[in-house]
């Protein structure tokens, strides 16, 4: 008969609970009669495979992290964000998932953003690798520059329409939040190990831009990025091509991002390659952007459900966020949340691309021909790569399954799911779909209802408020992505004017530079062997403590 241990630490630090159970690993390390094993310290509750408690000599074990295909485990933090794509393809997720219980969130509700990274980001960085003081020092350094006092905010509009505006940094987009605050842990490394890297990473207009931001003079750090040249905005690429660090490498290709994505990944199974140049991702493959995405929707859910006011045994009231989804990384850092016991209904809104939501509403996991240009180009996506950390929480870790799945959409670019997965699927998001007139009629009905200015990615999302109307009986929060500032063309085009901020106006008048990636018979070969060139280069003339640019 095999039986369950639970192991309480009470209220003290996860540092002191370690002592607790040295002698339970003992045991554990010994006995086969352990089937299952929960510990619970504080506020968080884990469910953990016993062997990973200890290794039966009294050593204990922190936060690991794992590959979604089932190849690697037991890599720790500074492993897993110095990555790309894990080594058998898969990408890396925590071995364990915590759970947060009322207590804690009644006492993180009155927390500001950036403390809230910090309580959330100490939970998947165990303080042998950043200590906890130096953690609050870079978090506090990636977040000062945002441009509202808490970093970001809620912006409360007409019939419970409240807007979770995510878009205060340098780059004027959501991916500044988690960008920031990774560069800050990368950096943090490379001083201490004196050592260098190099970040390759496509992008579909916003999270380049950020990366460069973050990134731009860094001595440790070179960033290579690729862009799909003519569907971005025109403030999407100045923000990458005008700056001229001599540790920013800008690419513009001939093709969608998802085209780019392919020369990456072969570029990323180079081990040798990965290894030697310390090549990594900033994209959200890199499961630090996923991590720090976790904290706005906490930090939504406590803004909008005020839990400090909350019975201590009253259930956890819900809360429908309603994001824009391309990539899927932000929905996937929703589901986390969810999976870590917060009651929230997930709602993923998709622009022409529309693969997520075939996925959700028929299980059609399939990519289109091509992928269409849209007044949302961000999300012009067909290849939701983060999927595959949604399939591996909704199967429970099953990484055959989830192997199997993405080696055939890998394959074939498509993959029908089986009705029980489907089923899970659906249970867990709802979604849909929202073409450029949609987009447009939002954003001037917002504007006439409101006086606010969606920007196009927010207008996916907030087309949902419009269709389905408002039961005030629970709270609903709707992501906004990115400032319209990016986005004037599209601005004019629904006849509505914005304010362009100084940093945007400037850009005009800056000198630029990057390299084409032309679209030759055999592209993917090409651009493949040019960024590797591009690399190799870059890591020479480091090596040779000179400047790239001359």
């Amino acid at each position: 008969m095999r039986s369950m241990i639970i192991l309480s630490a009470g209220a003290i630090q996860w540092i002191d609970a370690r002592q607790c159970y040295i002698n339970l690993s003992k045991y554990i390390g010994q006995v086969n009669a352990v089937s299952m094993v929960f510990i619970i310290i504080g506020p968080y509750a884990f469910h953990v495979p016993p062997l990973s408690l200890g290794s039966g000599d009294g050593r204990v074990c922190s936060m690991k992290y794992c590959s979604t295909r089932g190849g690697v485990h037991g890599w720790d933090f500074r492993d897993v964000l110095f990555s790309g794509y894990a080594p058998d393809g898969g990408m890396f997720m925590p071995e364990s998932i915590p759970m947060l219980n009322s207590e804690t969130l009644r006492c993180w509700s009155g927390l500001s953003y950036s403390k809230l990274v910090v309580e959330v980001a100490s939970i998947f960085i165990p303080s042998q690798l950043i200590p906890r003081e130096d953690l609050k020092v870079l978090v506090h350094s990636a977040l000062s520059g945002f441009t509202v006092p808490d970093v970001i905010r809620t912006v409360h509009l007409k019939d419970g329409l409240s807007i979770l505006e995510l878009f205060h940094g340098d780059s004027l987009a959501f991916k500044d939040l988690a960008i920031t605050c990774t560069v800050r842990f990368l950096e943090y490394f490379l001083q201490k190990e004196k050592h260098r890297a190099t970040v390759l990473i496509g992008t579909s207009g916003d999270t380049g831009g950020s990366a460069i931001q973050s990134a731009k003079g860094l001595s440790g750090l070179d960033v290579v990025v690729v862009y799909p040249r003519g569907r971005v905005t025109p403030v999407q690429e100045k923000q990458m091509i005008t700056c001229l660090e001599d540790n920013i490498h800008v690419f513009a290709a001939d093709g969608s991002s998802d085209d780019i994505e392919q020369p990456l990944r072969h570029l990323f199974a180079d081990r040798e390659l990965v290894k030697y140049h310390g090549l990594m991702s900033l994209s959200s493959v890199n499961w630090s952007r996923i991590m720090i995405q976790l904290v706005h929707f906490i930090y939504a859910y406590l803004q909008l459900n005020g839990m400090e006011h909350d019975e201590a045994h009253k259930p956890l009231p819900e809360l429908e966020v309603i994001v824009p989804t391309g990539g899927a990384g932000n929905i996937t850092a929703g589901f986390i949340v969810k999976k870590m016991g917060l009651p929230l209904k997930l709602v993923a809104m998709v622009n022409a691309n529309d693969i997520v939501h075939r996925t959700v509403t028929s299980g059609d996991f399939t990519m289109a021909a091509n992928v269409t240009q849209t007044l949302a180009p961000a999300i012009d996506i067909q290849d939701p790569y983060n999927m595959e950390r949604v399939f591996w929480l909704l199967l429970e870790r099953d990484y055959a399954v989830v192997k199997n799945i993405m080696e055939e959409f890998q394959h074939s670019h498509k993959h029908t799911l089986l009705e029980n997965h489907h089923k899970l699927l659906s249970y867990t998001f709802t979604s849909g779909t929202v073409d450029d007139e949609g987009i447009l009629a939002t954003m001037r009905r917002c504007w006439e209802e409101n006086q606010y200015v969606l920007c196009p990615h927010t207008a996916v999302a907030v087309w949902h408020h419009y269709q389905f109307p408002h039961d005030p009986a629970v709270k609903r929060c709707y992501l906004a992505t990115a400032s319209p500032a990016k986005f004037q063309a599209t601005i004019k085009r629904a006849g509505l004017n914005f304010d362009l901020p100084e940093a945007v106006k400037t850009l005009d008048k800056l000198p630029s530079r990057y390299e084409n990636l032309e679209r030759t018979s055999d592209w993917c070969k090409d651009w493949e062997q040019k960024l590797r060139m591009a690399i190799q280069s870059v890591s020479s003339a480091r090596k040779n403590k000179t400047a790239y640019y001359s």
